[in-house]
């Protein structure tokens, strides 16, 4: 099993959720975090007087898959998580010890 965790601007997280949705990927939690990616536009971003820079509210994305289905998820955050720059947000993919149902 698989976490994929990606940092993506707020403006394309509907559509991600959607489109893992639809692929049938069910496994997924979403954070609110303050980063640096670079911001679309003045809007999005604030100054951080702990950080002493400006940072933009993001969505951290977790995403768990078994090792078979991380090829296409990665995809899908690729694809759909693409605002039309080169620096969109990045995807982590760490490997899953264990998995227990609750």
């Amino acid at each position: 099993m698989k976490q994929i965790k990606a940092f993506v601007h707020r403006n394309r997280v509907s559509d991600l959720v959607h489109a893992l949705g639809a692929a049938g990927f069910q496994r997924l939690a979403l954070f609110d975090v303050k980063g640096l990616l670079r911001a679309l536009s003045a809007r999005e971003q604030e100054y951080s007087v702990a950080l002493g820079d400006l940072v933009i509210s993001e969505v951290q994305m977790e995403l768990f898959c078994e090792n078979d289905d991380v090829d296409r998820a990665v995809e899908i955050f690729r694809r759909v998580g693409r605002t039309g720059r080169s620096d969109a947000g990045w995807i982590y993919v760490s490997a899953i010890e264990q998995a227990v149902r609750i």
